[in-house]
């Protein structure tokens, strides 16, 4: 490629609207400090008064679809392929501290509004002999079974092996990572109470 052709080829860079000639793309010849702006997948959200929550969004966009795809990864290495992430949290959380779950307290604890898509999956877990239901009054209880409680020790296995060490290297800051999700839990509040006044309009 010659100098005069490398010269010519737009790189896009996704700033606030109006940043370049094309309402938020511009190019680095036109605006070489554009990259020290946020980094965002919506330029027009990011235009708004706080463009590092647009970025918090692209992260968090970023992360879950690289943790969905991780999770059902690493559970069909643990030998239970074909789940769902969905199906994937609902067995990690039946066996969290290996007692019975009512099926409230899953979609509470996974803040899954939809209690049909938790229900589904016990169904298909329970189909699969990884969970097991009964009734205690009027509430169903779910609980992993011994072969949900294997699945759930060799995806802790592999989750050491593959991802914890790797990502141990990087040195980062433990309770700076805490921290961090903490915030996150907070934020979650904000986008819950932001999407019950959005239900309201």
């Amino acid at each position: 490629m010659s100098t005069k052709h490398r010269q010519s080829v737009n790189v896009a860079v996704w700033g606030p609207a109006g940043a370049g000639r094309e309402g938020g793309r511009s190019t680095v010849a036109e605006q070489g400090s554009a990259f020290d702006g946020p980094v965002v997948s919506s330029a027009h959200l990011a235009a708004g008064a706080m463009p590092a929550l647009s970025e918090f969004e692209f992260g968090t966009i970023l992360v879950s679809h690289a943790f969905e795809r991780w999770m059902v990864r690493c559970m069909a290495a643990a030998g239970v392929p074909d789940l769902s992430p969905v199906d994937v949290l609902v067995l990690h959380a039946a066996h969290h501290r290996d007692r019975p779950k009512r099926m409230a307290d899953l979609c509470l604890v996974l803040n899954i509004e939809d209690t049909h898509v938790v229900s589904y999956a016990v169904k298909k877990l329970a189909r699969l002999g990884l969970v097991a239901t009964r009734l205690q009054g009027k509430e169903k209880l779910v609980a992993a079974t011994p072969a949900g409680a294997e699945a759930c020790r060799r995806y802790g296995e592999i989750r050491e092996a593959l991802l914890v060490r790797s990502v141990a290297a990087l040195g980062l800051d433990r309770a700076a990572l805490s921290t961090l999700a903490a915030q996150m839990r907070v934020l979650s509040g904000h986008y819950d109470q932001a999407a019950r006044a959005a239900a309201s309009l």
